[in-house]
């Protein structure tokens, strides 16, 4: 006699340690097999885009820092660029130079912790987190002699940033560039192999290319699953088309091509930063940008590689001191609508592994 069973629900979150923030996940289970799953957002909703309407247009950039908050300068470029784009305005060369930099240390910091997370959703115990943070500190000192901050920097501005660079920043850089690729071989050497890691990712929760490119995927997720596509290269912004650097790509589409992209665009990143630093040049770093910023009439979309993705701001501008419109295209959400795909079939253990690979930070899904 053939044993029936029936399919029960099980919530995780909105307040769990998997979940990675105030997120909760509805998964359908047949036993432990998940059979279907329905993500729930909005439980820290804020209103960022309608906030953003009452608000000058230098006055939201502290807004956009509540974004991915992993990712603070990221999210402030994707912004001004948008800005700068509906305002016609020319950014000096030294703070484009400045830009990039912050970005690309940024992205690093954000894919410490992004792999840090997901060796420990593994099980791989919180050694290889606390190694990774080590790193990362590293750079929130670095972004704190700039901007006196060392989560939401609030550093960039229309036309350029804030302030020019301390003297002691160069320096500081320059060791943690030299020394950087020796601490990700060091990863390499206790990760890349792990038995718990390979036991846990290697061929669990895989996107098809197909599949990550009608969900709309973008960034590591995307490019793990072999499609070779950064923003940086496929419609550079800034300066990006003045440095050499590659694309790494998986061949999968598992946990682990997702993990193994996001360690060498590590490797990418420390490339664009030596680069940028031997090209910097001297000279202002801000353009001549009045307080009260007035666009003409019109709407301007301007999108960036942030570390998750597409990050993208679309503005519309009646002529007055704030945006009549803004909307945020968040790389986490888009990336999200995918895990349905990556969890049926797979155990609950594995749930918690394939979310945890996509790599996501509420604060944009919930704008």
């Amino acid at each position: 006699m053939a044993l029936k069973t029936e399919p029960f629900v099980l919530n995780l979150g909105p307040v769990h340690p998997s979940t990675h923030g105030v997120f909760r996940m509805r998964a359908t289970l047949d036993g432990e097999v998940v059979v279907d799953i329905e993500p729930i957002f909005g439980y820290l909703h804020r209103g960022v885009e309608k906030l953003a309407e009452q608000r000058t247009y230098t006055g939201i950039i502290p807004l956009t820092d509540r974004l991915d908050y992993i990712s603070a300068m990221n999210n402030n470029f994707a912004y001004c660029l948008a800005v700068e784009k509906l305002a016609g305005i020319k950014v000096p060369e030294r703070a484009e130079y400045i830009r990039v930099i912050m970005a690309e240390l940024q992205r690093i910091a954000a894919f410490l912790i992004a792999v840090g997370a997901f060796l420990n959703d593994c099980g791989a115990y919180f050694t290889p987190f606390l190694y990774m943070f080590r790193e990362r500190e590293k750079i929130v000192d670095l972004f704190e002699m700039v901007s006196g901050q060392r989560l939401t920097y609030n550093y960039m501005r229309v036309g350029g940033v804030s302030q020019d660079l301390p003297e002691e920043f160069l320096p500081a850089l320059r060791k943690f560039v030299d020394e950087m690729p020796r601490f990700i071989d060091e990863y390499d050497r206790l990760l890349m192999q792990n038995e718990i890691l390979l036991a846990r990712a290697k061929g669990v929760g895989i996107l098809t290319k197909e599949q990550a490119i009608n969900a709309s995927a973008s960034g590591p997720v995307l490019r793990a699953s072999g499609v070779k596509w950064d923003i940086r290269k496929a419609d550079p912004y800034s300066i990006y088309d003045r440095f050499e650097f590659d694309i790494p790509t998986g061949t999968v589409g598992d946990c682990y091509d997702r993990y193994r992209v996001r360690v060498e665009e590590m490797r990418q990143s420390l490339r664009i930063i030596k680069q940028a630093m031997a090209q910097i040049p001297s000279g202002p770093v801000r353009a001549e940008v009045p307080h009260l910023i007035r666009p003409p009439v019109g709407e301007a979309y301007a999108r960036i590689e942030s570390p998750k993705g597409e990050l993208g701001f679309y503005l519309v501008s009646d002529n007055s001191i704030a945006p009549y419109r803004c909307h945020i295209r968040p790389p986490s959400l888009i990336n999200l609508t995918a895990l349905r795909e990556m969890v049926r079939g797979w155990k609950v253990a594995d749930l918690i592994i394939i979310f945890g690979s996509i790599d996501i930070t509420v604060g944009e899904i919930d704008r």
